[in-house]
């Protein structure tokens, strides 16, 4: 059996990492890319260190949902995982792992609360997310080893950005030599990137819940778009010059299309976005307003987005999905903002006329 080595250093043990950029690994070494293994780091205080450790780092992923049409309901066991490191525990096996020849790509998912700084953090046990990416760094840099490739899956607009002006920040706060703050800048490939998967957690029922405790479930449908960095091949890894307007489909189309359906579902008793598309009304009222208003918009900024359109619209039927309006009515005003009315004013612009079924929706707005 092939040992792989451990290049992957991923902070996050949560579903959604074990679910979308464990399980492309996993399928890349499967048809012989030997990308490598992943160490898992757990900064929360959850047990899902324990449970991937006790389970040899090997877990299932239900794929439930629509795909061109065909149901799909399968099962997969994930093998990309070789342990899982506590933080605050093992933080010196974290160093190690930094100091590794074989490290290739660091990636990560602390959500948008863990991109930010603590006041008194320190580099001999740092809490905060980017003082421990620049603890790792700053441990490779003194090993004389090369930079690594940083590709964040955090749900911020240009998250590797984002990420890489903290770690120079925590760098100057704690006195770090210009040397290692250039290696940060020009040693290290920082990528922007989007990623699109749903991913619903742990399922009520199913065979496989008595012998892996990380079993979780995930829509057939992924995507993670990456910004000039090709990691390793994968029908789910897009790499492109900017991921800027892969980031505006995803927020036109799909969350647009969410957005759209609180204002207009909602007042008519409908609960869940399925229960939407399959109305005699409102499905096709939704289909005119995504392919009549929204795409003619994005279309001139990203290619592909008709195709796309029509995923979404198969994504929103899983008949295996209850995504509720309600949860997607949060902050109902600041979404109509970015998702609707961008959308409405650039429809103007180009047409020299009012997109109906928008402005229908957006009166009380504008």
């Amino acid at each position: 059996m092939q040992i792989r080595p451990e290049t992957v250093l991923q902070f996050g043990a949560g579903n959604f990492l074990r679910a979308f950029v464990d399980v492309f690994i996993h399928e890349a070494n499967t048809e012989g890319q030997n990308v490598g293994r992943v160490v898992v780091v757990q900064s929360t205080n959850s047990n899902r260190a324990t449970l991937l450790n006790a389970q040899n780092g090997c877990y299932h992923v239900i794929t439930r949902g629509l795909s061109n049409g065909q149901k799909i309901d399968s099962e997969q066991r994930i093998e990309s995982i070789s342990r899982a490191l506590i933080a605050s525990t093992e933080w010196d096996a974290v160093l190690n792992i930094s100091r590794s020849p074989d490290l290739r790509f660091i990636t990560s998912n602390v959500t948008e609360a863990g991109l930010t700084l603590e006041p008194n953090d320190s580099p001999d046990l740092p809490t905060s997310f980017p003082g421990k990416l620049e603890e790792v760094l700053y441990a490779r840099y003194t090993a004389n080893l090369p930079g690594t490739i940083i590709a964040p899956c955090e749900l911020v607009d240009r998250n590797a950005d984002c990420l890489k002006n903290l770690v120079l920040k925590q760098a100057h706060l704690w006195n770090r030599d210009p040397a290692f703050t250039k290696y940060l800048e020009t040693k290290n490939t920082w990528c922007n990137t989007l990623v699109d998967r749903i991913v619903s957690g742990r399922p009520e029922s199913h065979p496989l819940l008595d012998e892996d405790a990380l079993l979780t479930v995930a829509e057939p449908f992924a995507l993670w778009v990456i910004e000039n960095t090709d990691l390793f091949q994968h029908p789910a890894i897009q790499s492109v010059p900017n991921v800027d307007p892969f980031s505006i489909r995803k927020v036109r189309v799909l969350n647009g299309a969410h957005t759209a359906l609180v204002s207009k579902a909602i007042p008519l008793g409908i609960e869940t976005v399925r229960e939407a598309v399959e109305h005699a009304t409102i499905g096709p009222w939704l289909r005119n307003l995504i392919f009549d208003e929204i795409v003619p918009v994005v279309s001139t900024q990203v290619d592909g987005v008709e195709t796309f359109a029509e995923q979404v619209l198969e994504r929103f039927a899983n008949p295996f999905l209850n995504h509720y309006l309600k949860d997607i009515a949060l902050h109902h005003d600041t979404k109509v903002q970015v998702r609707l009315i961008s959308t409405y004013n650039e429809y103007i612009q180009k047409f020299g006329q009012k997109p109906p079924l928008l402005h229908g929706i957006l009166t009380d707005y504008l």
